[in-house]
């Protein structure tokens, strides 16, 4: 796990995060001209959106709920959608919003066709899917807990042990499964990035929930303490996804910087060699699209 503008290879751009506020101050919002208020009501308990066919995602619309002007707290959850929906639509330009009306179509094609093969994957089970160091530092909830599972072989770079064998087990066979599926209905599926030409975004294929509650229960209590700088304590949205490496795949990656506030790497596969993830630097927002310089500090790190 990350943090943002830290060069690397070669995984590509992790979940997408963090929140949308406007306006200056607590200011009274109406249906014609609705606004945010700058800071969240802490104590409110946001509502889940789960269940509903959203243009965002559904923790975006829970994650902007504490931020609603209290005249809208008390209203029912359609009204507090659609005030919350004219707030993002302001922020995304027409093409954007075709861009990703397009896209949930495409999504709920391939989810309401494709079978899958462990459906125990779609649903958190924190026991099965992760080892029992990392639930025992998430349940303290603290940062002792969290460093003490976890090494820092350079300033904000963390490796730990989270996920459970047979999770990945599953979870390879699953991306397998997919993969197979769309050979055969002769799908074309959208990559995970420009930068790799084999991979599949999970999220497409049905598991938006599941990296949802991964990233709320799971990462952002972590990121939170480790992060607070970028953002780590409000990620709202993920982009998870996996990518293929290989002879007959994609053989590697070059440096880039992720368009993420954090970024979880998680190594999988059964039989192979290789897999090395580079750290070059860190870059400010000014040079985050700056060639590399030979003299930048290169560090390797396994997965």
């Amino acid at each position: 796990m990350s943090g943002d503008c830290r060069e690397q290879a070669p995984d590509t751009d992790g979940g997408r995060s963090g929140g949308i506020v406007s306006g200056s101050g607590a200011v009274t919002s109406t249906v014609s001209n609705p606004r945010l208020w700058l800071n969240p009501n802490k104590k409110h308990k946001p509502e889940s959106y789960e269940d509903l066919q959203l243009d965002f995602a559904p923790s975006i619309f829970s994650s902007l709920e504490q931020y609603l002007p209290p005249s809208m707290l008390g209203v029912g959850r359609d009204d507090k959608v659609k005030f919350m929906r004219e707030i993002l639509l302001k922020y995304l330009p027409h093409g954007e919003r075709h861009r990703v009306q397009r896209h949930r179509e495409y999504r709920q094609k391939i989810i309401s066709n494709y079978q899958p093969l462990h459906r125990e994957l779609f649903t958190i089970h924190p026991e099965a899917f992760f080892v029992s160091s990392f639930l025992e530092a998430i349940s303290d909830n603290g940062e002792e807990s969290f460093r003490g599972i976890m090494s820092e072989p350079s300033p904000g770079v963390f490796t730990f042990e989270m996920l459970q064998p047979r999770f990945c087990e599953l979870l390879v066979s699953e991306v397998g499964n997919f993969g197979k599926w769309v050979n055969e209905a002769k799908v074309r599926i959208m990559r995970p990035n420009t930068m790799n030409r084999h991979g599949a975004v999970l999220d497409d294929f049905g598991l938006e929930t599941m990296l949802d509650k991964l990233m709320e229960g799971f990462i952002r209590p972590i990121s939170k303490v480790l992060f607070p700088e970028v953002g780590g304590s409000t990620l709202d949205s993920h982009h998870g996804f996996v990518v293929e490496y290989g002879e007959d795949r994609d053989v590697d990656l070059g440096f880039h910087v992720d368009d993420s506030e954090v970024t979880l790497n998680v190594c999988l596969g059964k039989q192979f060699s290789g897999g090395q993830l580079f750290f070059r630097g860190t870059r400010c927002d000014k040079h985050v699209n700056t060639g590399t310089q030979s003299e930048t500090f290169l560090m390797e790190y396994f997965l």
